[in-house]
């Protein structure tokens, strides 16, 4: 499990991460300071923290703007934490902030991880990077075959057609391609080999989605299971004030990462016993299709966090 202890030497630092730049809030100071989200900016960032003791940054999950800073943040061994924006803006609104600004934001942030205190985020190695840079870029192109495959759908003058065919064919070779880049790019890693060769065991998981949960989950198997089920976005918000009782509805979580096991929960519904089982109770109990779906998703989740945290291969009736 990850060591998720609270330690009182911290210094928190928040940042909020743009395309262009960094706006940087350090406690004790009441000016943030901007640097370029670029090498440059980064590295006199990194020579900045290093002078402080046992620096901790947090900032907000922005996708690809921080992508930069965080494998700086790695290559000096420097705690970091990616928060959900949703949770900031909810500590905002409830501090009282209600005007935004790049800097007011990054003095928001440093607010909430000093309240907060949340845990770093597992320092990722230079291979899964690399695989997380492959995962990415598979999608990208997926969802690029997507758009022409509904352009192909729609009749249109021949040559326009066969432009968009030829379009088609191109992605489908570049996705073959990545496909055997991200598998080479695991057989190369004996702990990420291990972690997909454990996740492939579920019914339902395949070699796409065990990658993807490698690569953009790494907290799996580090954390609890109510915890992994947030960082998923599959874990039920409740609803309820005084007599009323709202539904419960998911939120936040990596949007990708739930992508991927929704759909190999759809098909560990039909061959896996465990979660195909469970989700036949929840339809005979009256659960909407939709919910019952989300509820399997959470039960898929936290059997893979179980099964890498134990080491072990998946068997039938996992907790």
């Amino acid at each position: 499990m990850l060591d998720t202890r609270i330690y009182d030497t911290r210094t928190f630092i928040g940042i909020d991460v743009s395309k262009d730049h960094l706006d940087v809030a350090f406690a004790g100071q009441a000016k943030v300071w901007r640097v370029g989200n670029d090498d440059k900016g980064i590295a006199a960032l990194g020579r900045r923290l290093a002078a402080r003791e046992d620096p901790h940054v947090v900032c907000e999950a922005t996708g690809g703007y921080t992508r930069l800073l965080s494998r700086e943040l790695t290559r000096l061994a420097i705690a970091f934490s990616q928060v959900n924006p949703r949770q900031v803006r909810d500590f905002a609104r409830a501090s009282g902030r209600l005007a935004k600004t790049d800097a007011i934001d990054a003095a928001v942030i440093l607010q909430f991880a000093q309240k907060m205190q949340p845990p770093a985020t597992p320092p990722l190695s230079a291979d899964q990077i690399r695989l997380t840079d492959l995962v990415r870029r598979r999608r990208q192109i997926v969802d690029m075959a997507v758009m022409e495959k509904q352009r192909a759908a729609h009749p249109d003058e021949p040559d326009i057609l066969a432009s968009v065919q030829r379009h088609l064919d191109f992605l489908a070779e570049e996705i073959a391609d990545i496909d055997r880049r991200i598998a080479s790019q695991i057989a190369a890693d004996r702990a990420l080999a291990r972690r997909v060769e454990l996740l492939r065991t579920i019914p339902g998981i395949g070699a796409t989605v065990a990658a993807t949960l490698v690569a953009e989950l790494p907290e799996l198997g580090h954390v609890g299971k109510k915890q992994i089920a947030a960082l998923v976005g599959v874990a039920p918000m409740n609803r309820d004030s005084g007599l009323k009782r709202g539904e419960a509805h998911i939120a936040g979580g990596r949007l990708s990462v739930r992508c991927a096991l929704y759909m190999a929960t759809l098909s560990a519904i039909r061959c896996n016993p465990d979660i195909k089982a469970y989700y036949r109770r929840l339809r005979e109990d009256g659960k909407a299709p939709k919910v019952a779906i989300v509820a399997a998703m959470r039960k898929m989740t936290i059997t893979a966090n179980v099964i890498l945290e134990q080491d072990r291969p998946w068997t039938n009736k996992q907790p």
